[in-house]
């Protein structure tokens, strides 16, 4: 086991060495500092990922230059700068494909009644670490010395070596001056696989409500953060288990009170976390990470705990909760103020969930994958991903035979698909063509006419303009419709 002096100097070779494809950049932005007589730092999380071999082309540097320097100095040096975050001290630039944010030293502190964090600008960068959120995003390279100095003052790389989150002082100090730090610990964990040290579990437990005073959008971007991680399920993990969920997805942690009526799991609380984790094992299919179905695999039973009934004998069911689960996930991501189409698109997968199930085991009817395909509109193969995902039963038997169900679904769409274009399903006559037929203007009978039609399209697939006309002129027959 190397030792903590040891550890420190191969982080810096690590980082160092990390840094090499982004030496002039680096180096040019630390030369300006110097040269206008500030000291420069690259700081937190680009230094983690230094070490860790995944840094990325966003570096964050930390200065006794105040603010106003900085701007003049980014001025000179990027292509672009923005001055956005400079009552927080911040100032970004950009150059030859590099974003920088350069932040002068500063301690921040939340009133208890207020959303908005007081700062104040330091003069060290002792100081400056030590507010910190956790001792992994704690070290720094000074860069404006003669050469680079590497700066852990408080074991990061032990904690990083060890794959443990700790704060630089006490847990409960770092947490009461910003209350997001509490989910950051369940991202770290989710991101970096990291264990939380048990000053922080307690401290979250205990703290939890502080939550409350952050608003719902700096709330949703670490829920996304989160969500997004390699291992989502270990970050959301620590916001049950700490009981934080409570102040931001209070039907996460709901779920554990409800048992899956098939008793595949303890409880549906982990059943959904299986479903998120089977979800994402698919999600190739959508390309990469993809937060609609991360979030609908999520969610897609948190109606269960409001259908929740007995069964005489024994057992419980939630009928309907589909339904229910769909507008309970609307309410809570219009909270956190998710833009309209997520909301959308996860709600209706949410409410969609069960539709494959509600068909049973017989054999699809072609009227049948019409209507799949279109209430699943363009998210057909989401659909396919949760409800494959849905399936965590432990009899392989029985989910061999869903999966081959399934896989016949998907065979009848992709058949129908060649022949009818189902993703476009449209009546054979369009609103100006059932106004002629029927000589009438524009009115609710135009949109009666045109259900019809639809209706009768995925019944029976394409008609044809001539045999569409002649079922419309018997419908409107039927209705005594027609030119007067």
């Amino acid at each position: 086991m190397s030792t903590p002096q040891e550890l420190k100097t191969i982080a810096a070779e690590l980082a160092l060495a990390a840094l090499d494809e982004k030496t002039s950049v680096i180096a040019s932005l630390a030369a300006a500092y110097k040269e206008a007589g500030f000291t420069l730092a690259l700081v937190g999380g680009p230094v983690r990922d230094a070490i860790l071999g995944r840094l990325g082309n966003d570096l964050d540097f930390t200065t006794n230059a105040r603010p106003a320097d900085s701007t003049k100095i980014l001025k000179k040096w990027g292509e672009a700068i923005w001055e956005t975050g400079a009552a927080f001290g911040t100032i970004a630039a950009k150059r030859d494909g590099a974003t920088v944010e350069v932040t002068t030293y500063r301690s921040e502190s939340y009133d208890p009644n207020s959303r908005k964090p007081e700062v104040d600008f330091g003069d060290s960068i002792t100081g400056d670490l030590a507010r910190r959120d956790f001792t992994v995003n704690a070290m720094a390279l000074e860069l404006t010395g003669e050469k680079p100095e590497f700066i852990d003052l408080f074991n990061g790389v032990e904690d990083l070596a060890r794959k443990v989150l700790r704060t630089p002082g006490l847990a409960s100090d770092s947490f009461s001056d910003d209350p997001l730090r509490m989910m950051r610990a369940g991202r770290f964990a989710a991101q970096l696989g990291f264990t939380l040290d048990p000053a922080i579990t307690e401290a979250i437990s205990t703290m939890a409500n502080r939550l409350s005073i952050i608003s719902a959008e700096r709330i949703r971007d670490e829920f996304v953060k989160t969500l997004m991680s390699a291992e989502p399920r270990l970050g959301l993990s620590v916001f049950v288990d700490t009981g934080l969920a409570k102040y931001f997805l209070p039907e996460l942690p709901q779920l554990k009170l409800e048992i899956d009526e098939h008793h595949h799991h303890k409880d549906v609380y982990e059943h959904s976390l299986t479903v998120l984790d089977q979800a994402i094992a698919l999600e190739d299919r959508l390309g990469g990470p993809n937060l609609i179905i991360r979030l609908a695999a999520l969610l897609h039973d948190i109606g269960k705990p409001r259908t929740r009934e007995l069964i005489p004998g024994g057992g419980v069911s939630f009928h309907h909760h589909e339904v229910v689960g769909s507008k309970m996930t609307k309410k809570r991501l219009k909270e956190l103020r998710f833009d309209n189409k997520t909301v959308d698109d996860v709600s209706l997968l949410v409410f969609l969930h069960l539709r494959f199930h509600g068909y049973g085991n017989g054999e699809w009817t072609d009227a049948a994958v019409r209507r799949y395909v279109r209430d699943a509109e363009d998210l057909l193969t989401h659909l396919h991903i949760l409800t494959r995902a849905d399936c965590t039963t432990r009899n392989k038997r029985k989910a061999d035979q869903l999966s081959a169900s399934y896989d016949s679904l998907e065979e009848r769409i992709a058949l129908l698909q060649e022949q009818e274009e189902l993703g476009k399903i449209r009546p054979d006559l369009d609103g100006a063509q059932i106004m002629e037929i029927l000589g009438i203007k524009p009115s609710p009978l135009v949109g009666q006419a045109y259900s019809f039609l639809l209706e009768l399209r995925i019944e029976q697939g394409p008609l044809g303009e001539e045999l569409a006309k002649e079922e419309l002129l018997k419908w409107a027959s039927d209705k005594e419709l027609g030119r007067s």
